[in-house]
């Protein structure tokens, strides 16, 4: 190997060891947790919570929604249904009534979409519930 080739693969390694070293020192930023606090535990339709609970009343929040322009301007059903803060706000207002209820959970959550020509519309249901006490479990 002459001098030239060697100054090449020792800028080369030196390169890769600093890349290494700085990118090593940090940690990307994803913001995946970034789960919404709602005043009542929310389970949905196939999940269930790990204490014994108690019915209050079913819930359920519906509406339609006219289409935008984006959504029918093309006359396909693309960009149809509603986006991720609508459904949050959705589950925010069920929550809200499940709260005012007394409940500590939303249990059997369900979001169902369906679409016209000219409207979106939406359900979302669930069932609010009160945990029960551990003397109330271990008694019966």
């Amino acid at each position: 190997m002459n001098d030239t080739t060697k100054q090449v693969m020792m800028g080369r390694l030196l390169f890769a060891v600093i890349m290494l070293c700085v990118t090593g020192c940090f940690q990307p930023i994803v913001y995946l947790n970034n789960k919404t606090h709602y005043p009542v535990d929310v389970f949905y339709d196939n999940q269930r919570p790990d204490r014994p609970f108690a019915p209050i009343q079913d819930l359920e929040v519906k509406g339609e929604v006219p289409l935008t322009q984006r959504q029918s301007g093309n006359q396909r059903m693309l960009s149809r249904g509603n986006d991720m803060q609508q459904k949050e706000l959705m589950l925010a207002r069920l929550t809200m009534q499940a709260k005012k209820l007394g409940a500590d959970a939303l249990v059997a959550v369900k979001y169902t979409y369906y679409t016209s020509t000219t409207d979106n519309g939406y359900v979302m249901t669930g069932v609010a519930v009160k945990y029960k006490k551990e003397m109330e479990t271990t008694a019966n």
